[in-house]
């Protein structure tokens, strides 16, 4: 399932990156790897927040949709 329907507070681990070249690049770029745990702490207005690798990050929900969990 896409990143973006994960619940708040619930541990998931990313399986796939899907998305351009450049996409996949950037999310590695900010700690989103496969196999690595992922949280997600909220939600606004299709921003969603997640603790990936002891950080917190900030992402629109058209990445959260190219991150499988």
């Amino acid at each position: 399932m896409p990143l973006s329907m994960a619940r708040p507070g619930e541990a998931n681990w990313i399986k796939r990156i899907g998305g351009r070249d450049q996409t996949r690049r950037f999310l590695e770029k900010l700690g989103f790897v496969n196999g690595t745990s992922v949280i997600v702490v909220s939600e606004n207005d299709g921003n969603i927040i997640v603790n990936v690798k002891d950080s917190r990050v900030a992402i629109g929900r058209e990445l959260a949709n190219k991150i499988i969990v």
